[in-house]
């Protein structure tokens, strides 16, 4: 029983690594301003605005 939370523990901990590893380089290509612009232009599409 033990064992198993454990490795439950470990494969949480190393997707969790992952995503925050894939988020940084995200963020370091710069992806994270385009992301936001396409956030707004689809918000204001939405709301009848654009």
């Amino acid at each position: 029983m033990k064992n198993e939370l454990r490795e439950k523990a470990a494969a949480q901990i190393a997707l969790l690594m992952a995503g925050v590893a894939m988020l940084c380089f995200g963020v370091w290509r710069g992806e994270a301003a385009t992301v936001l612009s396409k956030a707004i232009k689809l918000c204001l599409e939405c709301v009848g605005i654009g």
